[in-house]
């Protein structure tokens, strides 16, 4: 595995280039944006690791110029912000996972591999799916519902209603949408789940009518025909 980290903190990156040796990870650094995009653009990395707060371009300008190219690879964000509304600005950019500042790389590792298994991971199944109101080509990442383009979603986003698209009807829980979409245990930080949810029923037209909240357990999608 080929690894990009933007890191202006020199300790940090020091700790990430040494972890990474151990796991037989080739780590690349930058240590302002700019220097990042060049290096980027040159090279084929398996997953980027971006600090938010960067000279030269910050790491979320970063990530929405990398998304703005068509570029799906996964991108981590480091950062000391654990808001819900700087949560939502790295999604919508789309980041694939959030890391808050300080974090062990145990941690960031259990991360890296459960983002790259998930994005990996080859489905036996039909690319194509059609339900009451949608029509999705899981290849392409084309999504229409009722014959209009939908073509603001994040890749977290598109992997969410994916999810809800193939189990509808079933009620989850925040824990194992996590697990499912995200792909392993996302302690402490269920809130991922309800913003994304939140996007979701915003960005897609009649969302609220399509993604309902069962209290006390979570989330489930179902459509009515007209």
């Amino acid at each position: 595995m080929k690894i990009l980290v933007v890191e202006d903190n020199p300790s940090v990156s020091s700790m990430l280039e040494l972890f990474f040796s151990k796991e037989g990870i080739t780590g690349d650094f930058a240590a302002d944006g700019l220097e990042g995009y060049r290096k980027y653009k040159a090279g084929e990395y398996d997953l980027l690791i971006l600090d938010w707060m960067l000279p030269g371009m910050d790491g979320i300008a970063l990530c929405r110029k990398i998304r703005e190219e068509g570029s799906s690879v996964p991108i981590i964000m480091l950062t000391a912000k654990d808001s819900e509304s700087d949560q939502v600005i790295g999604f919508e950019m789309g980041a694939d996972d959030y890391v808050t500042k300080p974090f062990s790389p145990l941690t960031l590792m259990a991360r890296i591999k459960a983002v790259t298994r998930r994005t990996q991971k080859i489905e036996p199944v039909s690319d194509l799916i059609q339900t009451v109101y949608f029509t999705v080509n899981k290849e392409t990442r084309d999504i229409l519902k009722d014959g209009q383009e939908v073509d603001s979603l994040t890749p977290k986003e598109f992997d969410l209603l994916v999810f809800f698209l193939q189990h509808p009807k079933q009620v989850f829980s925040r824990e194992q949408l996590l697990e499912q979409v995200w792909g392993y245990q996302f302690y402490g930080d269920e809130r991922t789940v309800d913003v994304h949810i939140k996007r979701l029923r915003k960005k897609i037209n009649d969302g609220d009518k399509l993604f309902h909240t069962v209290w006390g357990v979570g989330y489930k999608f179902e459509e009515h025909a007209d």
